[in-house]
């Protein structure tokens, strides 16, 4: 299990992952998780300029920026999907965050079948705030609902998934709705793995798992 590191410039610690995105992250002692969720999505340019001034606003430096939540219109490509990071961790970059390696801000991204967006938008933003007296908070990175451990997307890290190997015929259609909530139930479980084992918060003050689907996880 690999080890959390310190960010001492955003109050928080995380779990390394892959250059887009970390595993995890967690509010350092004098510090607490903010979220924030925006009324309408925000296309990327315009959600990172309305992130800067909400983090100003609230007096703290941009270092704080800790996790965020997108919503994309479709699953990417190989080619799409690493051309949309390289684009996306400049800003990250320039913030002080990414160091051309390392990155320390978790995210989840969802393609909504009802109502997708015309392009990747920022649907949330957490940020750490100080607060002496504020009980440990957290934020896992999104787990899809394949299996991770093989090559999709190509990127060598935390959250690598295969596509799942079930017939897509009409009668096989219960077993792959079983199979995926599976996984997704699967996912959920090795995320309260990696923050009780790399995150060291004492007990689990896990309050919510969210599960974003079109369809039923049970039948």
């Amino acid at each position: 299990m690999t080890g959390t590191v310190d960010f001492s410039a955003g109050g928080y610690r995380f779990l390394p992952g892959v250059f887009q995105y970390s595993g995890g992250v967690a509010a350092l002692s004098g510090h607490a998780i903010e979220r924030v969720r925006f009324r309408t999505l925000l296309p990327v340019k315009q959600g990172f300029e309305r992130i800067e001034r909400l983090i100003a606003a609230a007096g703290r430096p941009l270092t704080a920026f800790c996790a965020c939540e997108l919503r994309s219109p479709a699953p990417f490509t190989e080619q799409g999907f690493r051309a949309f990071n390289e684009s996306y961790v400049v800003t990250l970059q320039k913030w002080g965050l990414f160091d051309g390696k390392v990155n320390p801000v978790a995210r989840s991204n969802v393609c909504p079948e009802i109502d997708p967006p015309p392009e990747p938008c920022f649907h949330a933003l957490s940020f750490t705030v100080a607060d002496a007296d504020a009980a440990p908070s957290f934020v896992i990175a999104g787990s899809a609902e394949t299996r991770e451990g093989g090559g999709h997307h190509g990127d060598a890290g935390l959250h690598r998934a295969r596509p799942l190997s079930v017939p897509r015929r009409r009668d096989r259609a219960p077993r792959r709705g079983a199979l995926r909530a599976d996984l997704a139930l699967r996912a959920a479980a090795g995320a309260r793995t990696r923050i009780r084992d790399g995150l060291p918060l004492g007990r689990s003050r896990t309050r919510r798992v969210k599960s974003v689907r079109a369809e039923r996880l049970a039948p």
